[in-house]
């Protein structure tokens, strides 16, 4: 795995370390209203399943590149990604069965 990989898992990992303790990444963004106006449930929504499917892209190239005898490629590499990219898509799908038993809740509530 390349440093720039390793670096970027690291961000990752700081990131939802950041977020699990409910600290603010980045102060400075909170009371700009530029975060405001890029932000929204429906475009963080996006964005995640924009990077499951570049991870499933990814891996899936570097899978293919591998079989067809790639010396750049390790195995080490393949097997990393492959097993991010299923990480990320069972996150999705579990983030997908919240949403979906959250809409439910919603729904069967008394107005």
């Amino acid at each position: 795995m390349s440093v720039a990989g390793i670096q970027s898992a690291l961000q990752q990992m700081q990131a939802v370390q950041t977020q699990a303790t409910g600290q603010v990444a980045n102060p400075k963004a909170v009371g700009s209203s530029a975060a405001v106006e890029k932000g929204g449930f429906a475009n963080e929504l996006q964005a995640s399943i924009n990077r499951i499917n570049e991870l499933q892209q990814a891996s899936a190239a570097q899978r293919t590149a591998f079989q067809l005898g790639d010396p750049n490629v390790s195995l080490n590499d393949v097997m990393v990604d492959s097993q991010k990219a299923g990480i990320a898509f069972e996150m999705g799908v579990q983030v997908r069965n919240r949403l979906v038993n959250a809409y439910k809740e919603v729904m069967n509530m008394n107005v």
